[in-house]
């Protein structure tokens, strides 16, 4: 257990309303963060780390942070789980390494065509079948770690009052939120489902008349296309 951790387990009791009155919100952040992850990961550990960063929230809340507690202790668990998941190293240097081929594959393709690369194509120009890029782009959703850093890096900017940090996140934002608007349609609402409106991959595929697997590649599809895009302009 971190030291951070453990001074938070010492000083919980100030904050046992807070603790027990959020107890849901792990289960939830845990529930939704495992819906992106392999099977293999299981969703108490999950849960245990979100309770963790939980109780450091409790601990560590001022009113005159500007947020609600909620807010504050979202960002807090989420960071917490994926300090968690980094920390089991379950993300393979293979499926990295795989989901940057796609995206370098998407962009030449792009480049070369002016317009979105497709599934068939991709796959033709790395040379794999297309059941293997549709299982790349599975993998992707679940080792997109560094999509979930937003919120740590919001409270890294709250906390250091940092004016060209907080400008450099505007327009990492910014960036971000053109990338998104340019997605091919599907696509784009898959991303506006999941992040916006907080539906699940099931939710997602009934909403598009598709299946899960199929939501999920969509899902990953999109993933990698803005990191395609976003190294591209960057």
């Amino acid at each position: 257990m971190s030291a951070n951790a453990y001074g938070a387990l010492q000083s919980a009791g100030a904050g046992d309303e807070l603790i027990a009155r959020h107890g849901e919100l792990v289960k939830r952040i845990a529930y939704h963060l495992a819906g992106r992850l392999p099977p293999s990961v299981a969703v108490d550990d999950l849960i245990q780390a979100g309770m963790l960063g939980l109780m450091e929230a409790a601990a560590n809340y001022t009113a005159t942070r500007g947020a609600s507690f909620e807010t504050y202790a979202g960002i807090r668990i989420r960071g917490a789980m994926i300090d968690a998941l980094r920390a089991l190293d379950w993300a393979p240097r293979s499926v990295h390494r795989k989901a940057r081929a796609v995206a370098a594959a998407m962009r030449e393709i792009e480049r070369r065509t002016g317009r979105d690369a497709r599934d068939a194509e991709i796959a033709q120009h790395m040379s794999i079948s297309l059941e293997e890029y549709h299982s790349i782009v599975h993998d992707a959703v679940s080792c997109r770690l560094a999509s979930m850093d937003e919120e740590d890096a919001g409270e890294r900017i709250a906390e250091q009052a940092d004016p060209f940090s907080e400008t450099a996140e505007e327009q990492l934002r910014d960036s971000l939120a053109k990338a998104i608007d340019k997605l091919p349609e599907r696509e784009r609402l898959v991303m506006s489902l999941y992040y916006s409106e907080g539906l699940n991959l099931k939710e997602i595929g009934e909403v598009l008349k598709v299946t899960e697997s199929r939501a999920c590649q969509l899902h990953g599809q999109a993933l990698v296309r803005l990191k395609s895009r976003l190294a591209h302009t960057s």
